[in-house]
This record gives C-alpha cells, structure tokens and sequence, in this order.
C-alpha cells in the first residue's frame, strides 16, 4: 500500500488532536479516538504523523489502528448502528435481528447505504445481555430488540 502525502489542512488538524493527547500516559489510543472524532474516520495519512509525533514506528501505529475493529477506515454515515453479536444477544435472536436490520437497510455488517445515512456495524457486548437483543444508534443504547423496535430504528435513520 502507498502512503499518500497528508494534506496541510490534514496535518494541521492531526497535529492539534495529536498536541491536546500526547502527555498521557499511554497516548496512541486516545490519540486515535481523537483522530476518529475530529474526521469521522481515521485517515490512512494520519498514520505516520502520529508515529512521529509519538516516536513510534509506523508498524506499531498501523498495528494498534488495526487490531481494533472500532477505528474506522473510512467515513461512516450520518447514523452508526451497531447490533450486539456477544453470545447473550446470540442466544436470544440476535442473528435474526441483525438478518431484519441488513433486509430493512439493504447493507451488510461494515457497510454504509448508498445515501450515507446509515453505516452498520457488529459489536461485541454492549453490557445489556439482561435486555438482550441489544444494539446502538449513535451511541445510544437500545434493549431487548424486535421487529418493531427495528421498525423505529429505520425511521429514525430516515428521519
């Protein structure tokens, strides 16, 4: 993979998130969070200014980003849905319902519909396994799954 050069504007807003983070202890982490935040995603071009900024090698900053399924690589839509995959939500349906949403949405998991309204994404435990099913709409949780809560969710999305 080339690494393209990052733009003055993508440099300058790297740098700030990168400013605001790097005394903490263990920064990498929040660094891309912040990164992800400030975008929407983390750019592929901010990679190797955060591993100078951190004197860390490229493969060390490439690694972590990757290793964790909740960077992203590319924009997300306006709404994020993640649907629980854990093994609670499974044994109560949640294949089922992730098999609902994708038919209503017409994406699959890691995907974003074609009018960037929504991105659908599996997680692993929202820590709702009593309300289970369970998934997350911007950060929003919701409990115990159904076809008409799947309903309201697709409303909400086109909303």
């Amino acid at each position: 993979m080339v690494m393209q050069p990052a733009s003055t504007e993508l440099t300058a807003r790297t740098a700030a998130v990168i400013s605001e983070l790097k005394n903490l202890e263990g920064p990498l982490i929040p660094i891309l969070h912040g990164v992800q935040e400030e975008f929407g995603y983390v750019p592929q071009e901010t990679l190797p200014i955060i591993a100078e900024a951190l004197n860390l090698s490229r493969a060390e900053v490439h690694g972590v980003f990757t290793f964790y399924h909740d960077f992203r690589h590319h924009p997300a839509g306006r709404h994020v849905l993640k649907v629980c995959q854990a093994e609670a939500c499974q044994s109560m349906g949640s294949d089922a319902i992730a098999a609902q949403i994708k038919q209503k949405l017409g994406i699959g998991f890691h995907e974003t519909s074609k009018d960037g309204a929504v991105t659908l994404e599996p997680i692993y435990c929202l820590g709702l396994c009593a309300c289970a099913p369970a998934a997350m709409l911007d950060g929003e949780v919701i409990g115990r799954l159904d076809a008409d809560k799947i309903d309201e969710i697709a409303e909400e999305i086109r909303s």
